[in-house]
Order: C-alpha cells, then structure tokens, then sequence
C-alpha cells in the first residue's frame, strides 16, 4: 500500500501506543501540521508516477537518436562532443523529473509560463549576446542559453491550460481570437531577434494546438483559403522586392539561392550545395566514422555549422544513406509515437501537450532535414536530439517528461 501513518490518522493514534524497550514513546507520526500538508502535496503531485506504466520505448528511441548525434557532434567538433553528453545525462534527469509530476496539477500555473516565456524573449532583445549576426543567447555568469526554446515548452504547457480552461467555448470566435492574440507577442519577439525558423516553428506548433483542442472546422477551412493564395502573392512579394522591407536582405537571398543555387553556390547556397555533396558522397554506407579520407568534405571544412545545422550532412557521409534512413525513421517514430500518446490521454490538456510536442519534433526534424537535402530554402534550425544545443536538448528532454505523464495517466484510466 500507497499510505503512510503520516498521512493516515487511525494508524497514527495506534503508533503511539508502541514503546520501545525501556518504555519510551515515539511521537514521529505527529509532525507540525504546516509540514504534513507540504508531505501530502508533494506526494499528490508525484503520485502518478508508475514504472509499470512507463514508456521506455519511446524513452529508447529518443536516447538512441541523441547517442547518435553525440557520435556525429564527436566528429564534426570534437571539443563540443562531452558537453553534449553531460546535457543529455542532466536531461535524462530532468525528463524523469517531469515525468514524475501530475501534469494537471503543473498547468495550474499555466500564466506564470506564459510570462516567463515573455520575460525569457524580452530578456534577448535588452541583454542579449549577438552572434552570426543574430541575437538570440543571454548569458547569466557561466549560463548561455537560447530562450527561445525554453519558449517552445512553456507556450505548450499554457496553450495546454488555455485550451483547459476554455474547452467548452474554444470553438467560439471570442477564444480563438484571443488565443491568437496572446501568440502575436512571442512571435513578435522571436522574429525580431531575427530568428525566422524558429518563428514559424512556433507558428506551426500553435496551429497544431488550436486543432487539436477543437477550433471551428469552418475557421480552418476559411484560413486556409485565405492563406493559400496570400502565401502565393506574399512569395512573389518577396523575389520582387529589392529593398528588403518584407524581409531582411539575407532572408531574401537564402530564398533566391534556394530557386538559383548556381548563381549563389560561393555565397548564399554555398553550405546547402555542399551539404548535399556531403550526403551524396556518402553512398549506401558511409566512408566511417571520424574518416581520415582526404576527399571528406567535413575534414576539408566545406560544411560550415556542421555540428548544429548540418549534423545531418556530417551523418551521411560517414553512416551513408543507411545512416541517414536510420535518423528519418527515429525521428518519424518518436514523432509517431507521442501522436499516439495524444490520442490516448485522459483529457484534452493531456491531448495537447503531447500534440504540441511531436508536432516540435516532427516538424523541426522534417526542416532541419529538408535544408541539408536542398529541399527548402535555408532555415538554419537544429534536429531535434541530434544537433548539437543544450538548451535545445534539455527543452526537448522537460517536454517529454511531461509526455511520458500524459502517457502514465491515460493508461492507468
């Protein structure tokens, strides 16, 4: 049994009227009354934790598809290699951590995530480290970190609470609108840093949300044929405008090298086109692990940024095409998986933050991906579990955990 004499009064009156030896009474079972209502909401909010319920395949899955990013981290920067491995031992902690708290009882304090994740953004704009050209780091003493993904995980769990709270009334206008209204501001602050990818993560994982919580049908066909068409005219916008007011003027010109790579492959399409190269030499097999051949285009320094945004090209050509296949699957499968997690939870909060994260996994995984093949402009977006990041990874990891608890709920039910 579950129950303890401190939180069970009979058992309480029967424990003092033990003695020990010398006839001496304990009164252990007796503590100050502040204590044992902190002892009970602590032992509420872990009670749902259950090995016997625990999804260690999809906990497989995601430590098989992080061990091999370590390996591909050890061979594009080798110096970055045992950090990432220190993150992921302080992620696995914090997965199990979060795995362990009723997620319910976590969303009650779904405001305090959202201006956290406000505060987090603002704190860029103000104190921010810049670099490539961007300023997305905020370094705290010996802390750097990217808030913009701590972002991710907290806007889910809010959006969790929102769509709680609001779930008899989400189908109507005045909810959505207001969902959308309380997106625009993270948005905002994330573009402006500039950080595009991450944006239209942020976006997607949104509009993931709002369908599954159950908007309108009507709204979502109605936006769609409104976006369509506008994404097509916006497109065109673009390539015509020279003087940078919809976009930045690198922004653009990614888009142009990614419709014209000859004519940008020494500036703009350089990384994508030898990405692909990188990828294509790596035939069905791969030329091994940390190669010494000379016609490595990782060990000749033709992929820039190979440990984050191109750890994907760094795998095919050392792993080959059966590398690469091997990645795509986890990350589908992992994808997969907390999709059916989602189907499976016990209420529409537990739907949703599990929704909101394999759409983050399979999405960004599908991006990230996308750019080190050429198939879409480049985004500069880490891959989920593999790239190197550990911010990234660690939000990744506390959102999981909080998966495996949807998970741990709707099978006790």
């Amino acid at each position: 049994m579950s129950d303890f004499s401190i939180f069970n009064p009979k058992k309480s009156e029967k424990s003092d009227e033990n003695q020990d030896a010398g006839g001496l009474q304990f009164h252990v079972d007796h503590p100050d009354p502040g204590i044992r209502r902190v002892r009970r909401r602590g032992a509420r909010l872990f009670r749902t934790f259950s090995l016997r319920y625990f999804d260690f395949l999809l906990v497989f899955l995601i430590v098989t598809l992080n061990i091999i990013g370590i390996l591909a981290i050890g061979s594009a920067e080798p110096e970055y290699q045992s950090r990432q491995i220190t993150g992921m031992i302080a992620s696995l902690v914090v997965m199990v951590l979060a795995a362990g708290m009723d997620y319910r009882r976590i969303l009650h304090f779904g405001w305090f995530y959202y201006f956290v994740a406000i505060a987090a953004l603002l704190a860029v704009r103000f104190m921010g480290d810049t670099g490539g050209g961007a300023q997305r780091w905020v370094t705290i003493g010996p802390l750097r970190f990217q808030p913009s993904e701590m972002a991710k995980v907290l806007l889910i769990l809010f959006y969790a609470f929102f769509i709680n709270k609001y779930k008899e009334r989400v189908r109507t206008a005045p909810v959505t609108l207001m969902g959308i209204a309380l997106i625009v501001p993270p948005l905002i602050l994330v573009i402006s840093q500039p950080d595009l990818s991450t944006t239209i993560m942020i976006f997607i994982i949104f509009c993931v949300i709002m369908f599954v919580g159950g908007i309108n049908w009507k709204l979502v066909v109605g936006v769609l044929v409104v976006s369509v068409p506008s994404a097509a005219v916006l497109f065109n916008m673009i390539l015509q405008d020279t003087e940078g007011k919809i976009l930045d003027t690198y922004q653009r010109n990614r888009i142009l090298a990614w419709i014209y790579p000859d004519q940008y492959q020494d500036s703009y399409a350089y990384q994508t086109i030898n990405s692909v190269m990188a990828i294509g030499s790596g035939r069905l097999l791969g030329k091994g692990y940390n190669t010494n051949e000379i016609s490595s285009l990782l060990n000749s320094g033709y992929i820039s940024e190979s440990q984050t945004d191109f750890i994907f090209a760094v795998i095919g050509e050392e792993f080959g095409f059966l590398g690469t296949c091997i990645v795509v699957l986890l990350v589908f499968l992992i994808a997969l998986r907390i999709l059916r997690i989602a189907m499976k939870a016990s209420d529409v909060s537990g739907r949703v933050i599990a929704a909101g994260m394999a759409a983050w996994i399979g999405f960004q995984g599908f991006m990230n991906i996308a750019v080190a093949v050429g198939l879409i402009p480049n985004t500069g977006i880490p891959l989920p579990f593999v790239s190197y990041g550990l911010t990234s990874l660690l939000s990744l990891y506390l959102g999981v955990g909080f998966v495996l608890n949807v998970y741990m709920q709707g099978r006790k039910r």
